[in-house]
């Protein structure tokens, strides 16, 4: 007898360097213009938001997280990784005055 189900090959997806799955064509269309997504993650900041730093922090981190999916803005996460190290640094120092 001959297993036919041999010749039916179940191909792997491939993975990055870190061992996750790869999908070439999500990485070109990964920041497409999201407006949905745009106010989803700009609610979401809206929600943490409040009287601590911490969480003005947060907000302030999701609203650049956000900008990613804005049509009206020219960003890239390289830039939203220096900006949300700057906030980060900001609030460390204890704000933009010392």
């Amino acid at each position: 007898m001959t297993d036919e189900s041999a010749d039916d090959t179940v191909t792997e997806p491939d993975a990055g360097e870190d061992g996750a799955e790869r999908d070439d064509d999500a990485e070109t269309d990964e920041f497409s213009p999201d407006p949905e997504r745009v106010e989803r993650i700009r609610a979401v900041a809206d929600d943490v938001r409040g009287e601590s730093s911490e969480s003005k922090q947060l907000a302030n981190i999701l609203y650049r997280t956000s900008d990613l999916y804005d049509a009206d803005e020219d960003t890239s996460p390289e830039e939203i990784v220096r900006n949300v190290k700057f906030i980060l640094e900001v609030n460390e120092r204890g704000g933009l005055g010392r």
